[in-house]
Parts: C-alpha cells; sequence; structure tokens
C-alpha cells in the first residue's frame, strides 16, 4: 500500500493547471510542423505559422495562448495500492485547479449550473474521469478545454452503409459551418 497525501496531489494539479495553458502538447507543434509542410494556401501558411509563434511565446513567457483558459477535464489512473490520506481525490484535485487557476492568473469560467449562470469564481469543479488500474501508482492528466471547441462541435449517427465518403463529407461541412467562429486549432 502507497499512501499519498492530499497536498501532493492538489500542488501537482496546481501546476498541471498553469502548464496545460502555456504549453501545447509535442503532438500538437509535430502536427503544425506536418501541417506547414502540406499546406498550400499562403493564407493558411501564415495562420499556422501565427499559432506556431503564440505557442511558442505562450510557453516562453508563461503566458496563456488563449484567453479562454477552458474547463478542466482532468484523467485519473488510481492505482488500486494507493490510499489517498488527509482528505478526499475530487477535493484535492478541485483545490489544486482553484490555486492554479488563481496563482496562474488564468481566467475562471465555470458555472455551477447551465440553467442559473452563476459564476463559480475560481473554475470549479473540474470534470473528473478516474480509472482504477492495478499497482500502487497515481497518474494525473489535465486537459484544459475552451469553450470555442464545445461551441462548434458536431456529431451525428451514420447508418453501418454510410461509409468513408458520408463521414468525409460531414467532417467537411463541420469545418465549413463553423468557419471562423471556432477556436484553432481545430484538430478532427
Amino acid at each position: 500500500m502507497r499512501d499519498i497525501h492530499v497536498s501532493a496531489i492538489t500542488d501537482a494539479v496546481k501546476k498541471l493547471c498553469m502548464d496545460a495553458n502555456v504549453s501545447l502538447e509535442p503532438d500538437v507543434l509535430r502536427a503544425f510542423d506536418r501541417a506547414l509542410g502540406t499546406e498550400r494556401s499562403p493564407a493558411g501558411k501564415q495562420v499556422l505559422q501565427i499559432l506556431k509563434d503564440n505557442a511558442e511565446l505562450a510557453r516562453t513567457r508563461r503566458i496563456p495562448y488563449c484567453q479562454d483558459t477552458g474547463m478542466v477535464v482532468c484523467f485519473v489512473e488510481l492505482g488500486q495500492d494507493v490510499h489517498v490520506i488527509g482528505g478526499g481525490l475530487e477535493d484535492a484535485i478541485n483545490e489544486g485547479v482553484r490555486q492554479g487557476y488563481k496563482e496562474g492568473y488564468l481566467r475562471a469560467s465555470i458555472v455551477k449550473s447551465p440553467f442559473d449562470r452563476v459564476h463559480t469564481g475560481d473554475n470549479t469543479p473540474a470534470v473528473i474521469h478516474t480509472e482504477v488500474a492495478p499497482g500502487a501508482t497515481l497518474r494525473i492528466m489535465i486537459m484544459a478545454k475552451g469553450g470555442g471547441c464545445e461551441n462548434r462541435s458536431k456529431y451525428t449517427m451514420f447508418t453501418p452503409a454510410a461509409g468513408l465518403p458520408a463521414v468525409k463529407d460531414f467532417i467537411i461541412e463541420c469545418v465549413k459551418t463553423a468557419g471562423p467562429d471556432a477556436c484553432p486549432p481545430l484538430i478532427l
């Protein structure tokens, strides 16, 4: 059995929240490079370069790369041999979000309920997905999910016979419909 104090979880989540808003994942940066290599439109190349430059400025200056610093989605892999001490896991995560958004000067944008629209003021609660795993490890990953992607998200149900062309047509129509209103980078 491994004991992990809630203060260690809170500190880790605080740092992850601040990092998630200033550092894009390496796979996203590589995708920018690949897209720059294949993009034919000068305007498209310019947008991709601006996104890369913005990501570099955010990382080096430790400032958010977007004004929408997102709703925190937390993915937790909790080993069955881990004992969280000093409090609860969910409370520790939400306290880390609270501290990270305050100390990182990140914009809090979460409401308690979508119906009454009362702002929590501290970007909690986080959306927490927990998976119990074998062993004595605790792994926490954070995603700051901005509203721009949600505002233009779409889904559909295809019949089994629809095939790949129908999927491609749907994706292209979604991109056309979203136009400039969806926040880049869009990952399909």
